[in-house]
C-alpha cells in the first residue's frame, strides 16, 4: 500500500470519527401532543416533559401519555438516523466498495 493511499485511509477514518462524536453529541428535542422528549445521539432519553394542562382522568389517558412518549421518542430516534446517514452514508458507500480492503 503507498503512503498517499495511507494518507486517504487516515483522513477519512479522522472524518469518521469527528462525524460520530457530532453525532453522539447532538440534542434531539420532539413534541408529540403534551409530551416533549430530549434524546441524545447516542440514544439516551435524557429528559420527558409533560405540559402542565395534561389531566389525568383515567386509564385511557395514561395509556394516550404513554403513546405519546412513545411517539416523540420514536421521532427523535429518527431523526438521529438521518444525521447518521447524512454524516456517515457516504463512508458507507465508499468503504463498501473497496470490499475485503478493511
Amino acid at each position: 500500500m503507498n503512503q498517499q493511499l495511507i494518507r486517504k485511509v487516515q483522513k477519512m477514518q479522522q472524518e469518521m470519527m469527528a462525524a460520530q462524536k457530532e453525532i453522539e453529541e447532538a440534542v434531539f428535542t420532539k413534541k408529540t401532543g403534551a409530551v416533549t422528549v430530549t434524546v441524545t445521539g447516542t440514544k439516551e432519553v435524557k429528559e420527558v416533559v409533560i405540559d402542565q394542562d395534561f389531566t389525568v382522568e383515567g386509564p385511557d389517558d395514561l395509556e394516550m401519555l404513554g403513546d405519546m412518549i412513545v411517539a416523540a421518542c420514536n421521532l427523535a430516534y429518527k431523526d438521529i438516523e438521518k444525521m447518521t446517514e447524512e454524516k456517515l452514508g457516504k463512508y458507507q458507500d465508499l468503504l463498501g466498495g473497496m470490499g475485503s480492503f478493511f
